[in-house]
């Protein structure tokens, strides 16, 4: 089975230029979720690469395109957590940034029962031309819990 290794986004022409979004998008996505952003030069670009671990082994890039990628949908890429207090911890940081800035967007959920577990979750889109849901699995006491485990193909 592959893990996930990168997601490539792609933004409207001059997005990341100086001036841009660079700065918002490194802030927010640095300070609600701590992923490392860096500075790439790749695709003849000086594009972002937003690392969601310290080994940059997975990884958001996000370029830009004369034909950016458009969702107006709720397509989405989906973050898993071990716990439902760190879920509800990034929703209390989203809603604080979404205080002073209206352009990030949060849809909230009632937990969904699949009945051996609770699923806890909340989207979140700002900046970028995707949602992110923000989830944590609650299982029920007695429930089968698969092993946390990456397989590499």
């Amino acid at each position: 089975m592959p893990r996930f290794n990168h997601m490539e986004l792609t933004l409207p022409q001059g997005a990341l230029d100086a001036g841009g979004l660079r700065d918002e998008i490194r802030r927010f996505y640095g300070e609600v979720f701590g992923f490392q952003a860096i500075d790439t030069f790749i695709v003849g670009q000086n594009a972002l690469l937003l690392a969601t671990d310290p080994e940059v082994s997975q990884f958001i890039l996000l370029t830009q395109m004369k034909e950016p990628m458009h969702s107006p949908s709720y397509d989405h890429l989906g973050f898993l957590y071990d716990s439902r207090s760190e879920v509800d911890l990034l929703l209390e940081k989203c809603r604080k940034f979404q205080a002073q800035d209206a352009r990030v967007q949060i849809k909230t959920y009632d937990d969904l029962d699949t009945g051996a577990m609770l699923v806890h979750a909340f989207y979140v889109k700002y900046l970028l031309p995707i949602w992110f849901d923000v989830q944590c699995f609650d299982y029920k006491p007695g429930a089968a819990r698969p092993p946390r485990a990456w397989r590499y193909s």
